[in-house]
This record gives structure tokens, sequence and C-alpha cells, in this order.
């Protein structure tokens, strides 16, 4: 998510809803502010077969319940005990994800991925108690455990499969500067890739037998894909099982990779190969054979700190890519089948769509939005789905906001 530790001035948003025309103004869709939360938000979901609440993840360690457009006082969970919490700005530690079992309706399971107070990323299963709205603290039962070489490119995303119901857990490199001990390009360490386990059988998982490296000893048969800098957020499209990857660049690109379930088993997106289209390590000879490009690139060229202040650029695109989702929901027509997607730096917000593997119907919302509204830009930690496949963003200064149809 983050690429810089800088000094972030809170500045709450006030309630409000902006118009956007979408495709040739044969629709309009708005932002509306769902709920007020605390700063440090990163992440809101709903598990399925649930209509009314949202969960929101606080990076400080806690997960909040909205419910009817309020957040309850009472966290859901509160870890911020076991929880690495900077006091430095940009931190990339923390709580950073939350998946619920897919028949969590039933048996209570929920997911979450965080670094603990020993720099180690925790992937971890809690329960509910006997209030729905309160998880029981002493539940935890640790799934993975892993050391971090630095502080930053952690990760965080984790999500069950839309077709199989696996768990898929996203890894940084790393961090540092340029994955200076190359985990990105190796297979024998679970740094720099998206790992897919399962967690209904095994002690305290299993492997599944069609992983694309599933019974060879020299690699981590967990591994589903790799070749990744910092996969902030991933999703798979509800419709297609499309796996599409936000993946947060060095110092000059950032990327979105959209390929089929098929072609990202296995899949090498290039990291520290390439830094997206272009060149990253001389070494490599700049060799792209058998890797996944990105299918759209963007410059990382934003004055963070005017932005910070308030002094917009314009020419900005951003720092910092927030990768979201295929819009598979009702409300909006003419968005179904587009990828939305965001920038944490400048709170630019994109779709496109994808036709024979390219870009299409490309749309910049975040100028039309300034067309229509004065407001300061959102700062884009995460997007996320409700059950049914509506779309929202998440304001990492503490607001959740949904789109709708005007």
């Amino acid at each position: 998510m983050f690429n810089n530790s800088i000094d972030i001035k809170i500045v709450l948003l006030l309630n409000f809803v902006i118009t956007i025309p979408l495709f040739a103004d044969k629709t309009k869709i708005a932002l509306m502010k769902v709920a007020k939360v605390p700063p440090k938000a990163v992440y809101v979901t709903q598990p399925k077969g649930e209509n009314k609440r949202l969960f929101v993840v606080n990076q400080n360690g806690k997960i909040y319940v909205v419910e009817n457009k309020k957040t309850k006082k009472r966290p859901f969970l509160d870890i911020s005990d076991r929880v690495h919490s900077s006091l430095t700005p940009g931190s990339e530690e923390g709580l950073l994800g939350l998946a619920f079992h897919p028949d969590y309706v039933q048996n209570g399971y929920f997911y979450v991925n965080y670094v603990n107070k020993n720099d180690s990323t925790i992937v971890s299963r809690f329960s509910t108690s006997d209030n729905i709205n309160i998880a029981n603290i002493d539940s935890e039962k640790i799934i993975i455990g892993l050391p971090q070489p630095f502080g930053n490119h952690n990760g965080g995303h984790i999500t069950f499969g839309i077709n199989d119901d696996f768990l898929y857990i996203g890894l940084g490199d790393g961090g540092k500067w340029g994955d200076p001990f190359d985990n990105s390009q190796n297979k024998s360490t679970f740094l720099g890739s998206i790992l897919r386990i399962d967690i209904d059988s095994g002690s305290p998982y299993s492997i599944p037998n069609d992983n694309p490296f599933f019974g060879q000893i020299d690699k981590k048969e967990e591994i589903f894909c790799y070749g990744l800098r910092n996969p902030w957020r991933f999703s798979f499209d509800r419709e297609t099982n499309d796996l599409l990857i936000g993946d947060v660049g060095q110092d000059q690109w950032e990327e979105i990779n959209w390929v089929t379930w098929n072609d990202a088993k296995g899949a090498n997106f290039g990291w520290r190969k390439m830094e997206a289209n272009y060149c990253y390590d001389p070494e490599y000879f700049c060799d792209t054979t058998e890797l996944v490009m990105p299918v759209h690139q963007y410059p990382n060229n934003a004055a963070y700190m005017k932005i910070l202040i308030g002094m917009d650029d314009n020419e900005a695109t951003g720092c910092s890519v927030t990768g979201g989702y295929v819009y598979r929901g009702k409300a909006m027509k003419n968005m179904w089948g587009a990828y939305v997607f965001g920038d944490y730096c400048t709170g630019r917000i994109w779709s496109f769509k994808l036709k024979n593997g390219k870009p299409t119907s490309f749309q910049n919302l975040r100028a039309i939005l300034k067309e229509n509204s004065k407001s300061m830009p959102l700062f884009i930690s995460s997007f996320g789905e409700d059950s049914s496949g509506e779309l929202y963003v998440v304001d990492y200064l503490g607001a959740i906001y949904k789109f709708i149809s005007r």
C-alpha cells in the first residue's frame, strides 16, 4: 500500500455524495458515505450469506462492525496487543487483511493477516462468540507464521477462491528496496507470491494437489503464482474466476495484472526482472520469456507531500496502486464487467474492461469526480465487495463509501 514514510495529516471528510457520469452519460453513479470509522481503515468486506453488516479492518489491530450506517463502538475483534503498531507514518505493518470462511454463517470462522510485534506475518483463524458482533479473542489458531526480513512490502490481502473455497494469501517480497534477496524469483520462499492452501483439512492446513508446484521438493508447494513485489490487494472476478492483482511498484511504475485462473496457476509476474513492462534488473537481460506481463501500468509520479497539504497536482497519476474488483453487482448496469481500481496517494479512481487481452472503455473517474466536487482527494487504502457484489471504497482517513446509481 504505502511506498514512503510520510506524515499523514488526518483530515476526516464530511458526508457527501459525488455524482459521476459514466460511459457516455448513459448512466450516473455516485459515491455515498456509508459510515465514519476510526482512522487507519484498510479494508471492508461482508460474509457470504449476510446483507446487513459490513466489517472494517483497522491497521491498529481492530475490526469494526458497521450496521445501518453506524459503526459499533465495541470492536468485533481487538488484537492490538498482538499487532505491530508502528508510530511511523506510512507503516506497512499491522492488521492488514480479513477473510470470512465461505461457511461463516454456519461455523463462525474468519481469518486475519497481520504483522505481529516480532515482525512476522501471521495468518490465523478466529471464531465468533455467542454474541455475533463480538469475536472470541481466545480462539486464535495460527495457520502460517513467516518472519519478515524488513518492515515493508508485507502484502496483507487474503481471500477465498470463487470456485474452490481455498484460502489465497498475498505476500510481498520482504521489503527494503529493490528486493535485495531476490525473493520474488525464488520459489523456495513464500515471499513475493500468492499462496493457495486448504484450511478445511490437514493441521493446520493441507496443500491442494493441483497447486502448480505440488510434489516438487525444491519449491514451496503452497505457491500459486509468484514474481510479485507487493500485491497489496488482489481479487477474483466472481463471474469468470479471473485473477486481478494490483502490484505496488518500486519507484517508476504501478501495475495491474489480469489473467484467467488457469493462466495464473504457476505464473511469474516478473518482479524483480521487470517493473511493469520495463526492465528493472539488467542482470536478467530484460528477458520476458515465460513472464506474464501487466495489462495496464501507470507512472509513479505523485508529489505526495504536496497532495497531503492540499496542493493537488493535476499532472500526478499516483504512487501506490490499490487493486480493486470487477463489478458484478446489480445497481450500476453499465459498469458490469468493468474493473475498478485506484491509487492510494492521489485518490484517483479508474475503470476499464478487458477485450482480447487488452484494456478497453478506460475511464478516469477521478477527473470527472473533481469536476463535480471540490472535496479533497480520498486516500484509497482499499476497495471491497458486499455479498451481492456491490462495490465500496475505503478512505484510510476513516470513512467507507459505496458506489450507487443515481
